[in-house]
């Protein structure tokens, strides 16, 4: 498969299916994150995961023994919050989200309120209530501008998979009628901020995830390169399947992390028919 970039200067890499499952570190992702490091690969971790703050993510990380540090992690919260901030400075904020999506918004100047916001922003929050869906319902259709972190329908937990804040922004879309700014992959927000944070053309830049509908088409609309690991949502024997859906491929796709070690290390060689 042939791509226009020709070299891997930069990453941006998804994590959960991609580098870990649940608490669990896939084998390999130790190895690849060292390697990095040691080449002083430019690389950051895209996570649509809107609760938890990055040094909680690292931290994360760490503990399955994935080297990681706070600035490497880009999330779908920080990206709200910039984006946002630059567009109304200073804006009234009324937020459905745990504590990553609250020190976000406080973090980027923004003001949260209970009362009359400028925008409303949902991300996940499993303690939600239905009378804070009805409030942020009658504030979109009142004119705040609704923002939906991230678009997963569902999630992994210890004990199976859980509504994720698509789940819940389908139900505040279907009861105000207006359509949500997503900020999350597939959306471009969230990869521009992310490349501003990894300070790499995007021409030299891949997108590395095992989910085609997200990552690879967040990839694609960003302009970088994007290769697919089967190690997550995509396997080999669904992997037609998913593309089909997503309306995409990747430019490569490796079986494992291994692999996708060795085409890394031959790609910012500048030799990527070797891998």
């Amino acid at each position: 498969m042939t791509t226009t970039v020709r070299a891997m200067k930069g990453l941006l890499i998804d994590l959960d299916g991609t580098l870990y499952h649940g608490s669990k570190m896939i084998d390999g992702a130790d190895r690849l994150i060292t390697y990095l490091r040691d080449k002083n690969i430019s690389y950051r971790f895209v996570t649509n995961n809107s609760a938890s703050s990055p040094i909680e993510v690292a931290n994360r990380l760490l503990s399955m023994g994935i080297p990681a540090k706070q600035e490497d992690i880009c999330t779908s919260a920080q990206a709200t919050a910039q984006y946002i901030a630059a567009i109304h400075p200073h804006a009234s904020v009324y937020v459905i989200g745990e504590s990553g999506l609250h020190d976000a918004i406080l973090e980027a100047g923004l003001d949260i309120t209970e009362d009359k916001p400028h925008f409303v922003v949902q991300g996940i929050d499993r303690k939600l209530s239905y009378e804070r869906i009805t409030q942020a319902v009658r504030y979109i259709r009142e004119g705040a501008t609704s923002i939906l972190t991230n678009p997963d329908l569902l999630l992994p937990s210890s004990d199976g998979l859980i509504p994720g804040a698509g789940s819940i922004g389908a139900m505040i879309k279907a009861a105000s009628g207006k359509e949500p700014v997503l900020i999350g992959k597939p959306s471009t927000i969230l990869m521009e901020y992310s490349l501003k944070q990894l300070g790499v053309e995007r021409a030299d830049t891949w997108v590395i995830g095992d989910n085609i509908a997200t990552d690879i088409a967040a990839g694609i609309a960003a302009n970088c390169g994007t290769l697919l690991v089967l190690t997550g949502l995509t396997t080999a024997d669904n992997m037609d399947y998913y593309k089909s859906v997503a309306g995409c491929k990747p430019d490569l796709i490796c079986e494992n992390l291994d692999e996708l070690l060795l085409t890394v290390s031959n790609y910012y060689a500048g030799n990527p028919n070797e891998q």
